[in-house]
């Protein structure tokens, strides 16, 4: 088992820049494919954007394409979200994912794929 605690949510203009953080506890990180999703008020929550065990391979949402970018660092036990160019519309709670898969390449992108989920990040954009 994997526990998630996402950080980095904050208050924003528009046009600024945030980079959530997402530290894994637990079994062996590496193990795992990671993504993020959001979700905001009266709204489904839907996909950010996800990374493969390996770090190698990675996949966006189309609307946060250009925008954000997912990385992560084995060695911290951490992913990232890094946001530029916000925008009102990516106001949201965002939760990081976790999936335990012998995959070292593959990403996923439907809730369902995920096993593990953190407790969520606050991020506001004002215009």
């Amino acid at each position: 088992q994997v526990q998630l605690v996402e950080s980095g949510g904050e208050l924003v203009q528009a046009g600024g820049s945030l980079r959530l953080s997402c530290a894994a506890s637990g079994r062996t990180f590496s193990s795992y494919a990671m993504g993020w999703f959001r979700q905001a008020p009266g709204k489904e929550r839907e996909f950010v954007a996800a990374i493969s065990r390996s770090g190698d391979s990675t996949y966006y949402a189309d609307s946060m394409k250009g925008r954000f970018t997912i990385s992560s660092d084995n060695a911290k036990n951490t992913v990232y979200l890094q946001m530029n160019s916000l925008k009102p519309e990516d106001t949201a709670v965002y939760y990081c994912a976790a999936t335990n898969t012998r995959s070292y390449s593959s990403v996923w992108y439907r809730r369902g794929d995920y096993d593990y989920w953190g407790q969520g990040t606050q991020v506001t954009v004002s215009s």
